[in-house]
């Protein structure tokens, strides 16, 4: 899906960028392409008709800065709009004199273990002491994967195989860490659906106990605007 959405805002700036003149309706037919590509990639169509309405209004009833060509005037309006629903990247820097905690939720296959494990090895490289602990005790492979994962990346981990009890294996985690003086703490927890109470409550649990300084709700970049509901339902 964001393959096919980068090919398709990259064919419409291009047809834009050959285009002989850039009149009217050549902004509309630009316009009705980029809708067509946001709404094939399941973006809300709210969304979409707010972000072509303001590219519209922009091209063509407000005045083009001295130098800029119409042309890029209107994908500096598209890359603009878009910036502002994506959000722009923020780095998330942490007290270094402290032991931070980040705790990953999600449903299950949503890419968590993995994720855990790319970002133990990005804050290890900016210099943070990082320990990952798996705390999922519901997924068969689950303690051996992030395992492996950690041991790439090059991030120490824990996981017991013989508790059941994902708080404790947290705690003991948490505690062996700080002996440790690790200051970034990473824990992976079991997936979850928001019908599986019983998880839920366990998920609420385990950040009542360790009190996280970050909960971070890890989703499937694919799934379009079950994405919200995902993120509602947490």
């Amino acid at each position: 899906m964001l393959d096919q959405l980068r090919e398709g805002l990259k064919n419409a700036i291009k047809k834009l960028i050959y285009s002989d003149v850039v009149d009217e309706q050549t902004v509309r037919e630009f316009l009705r392409d980029i809708q067509r590509t946001l709404l094939q990639a399941d973006v809300n169509v709210r969304i979409v008709l707010e972000i072509t309405s303001k590219i519209e209004n922009g091209v063509l009833k407000s005045k083009i800065p001295v130098g800029l060509s119409k042309r890029d005037y209107i994908i500096n309006l598209l890359y603009n709009e878009l910036v502002k629903v994506l959000g722009e990247g923020e780095e998330i820097h942490f007290p270094r004199n402290e032991c931070n905690i980040i705790l990953l939720v999600g449903i299950q296959g949503s890419g968590k273990t993995t994720f855990a494990a790319k970002l133990g090895k990005y804050y290890s490289k900016e210099g943070y002491k990082v320990g990952v602990i798996c705390a999922d005790t519901y997924r068969p492979g689950a303690y051996e994967q992030l395992k492996i994962l950690c041991e790439r990346a090059k991030v120490e981990f824990f996981g017991k195989t013989n508790e059941k009890d994902p708080i404790k294996i947290a705690l003991e985690g948490k505690e062996l860490f700080q002996k440790k003086s690790m200051n970034l703490i990473i824990i992976d927890t079991a997936g979850r659906h928001k019908e599986e109470k019983e998880l839920i409550e366990e998920m609420k649990k385990i950040s009542e106990r360790l009190k996280p300084k970050l909960v971070l709700l890890v989703i499937d970049g694919t799934i379009g605007q079950q994405s919200y509901t995902q993120a509602k339902a947490f």
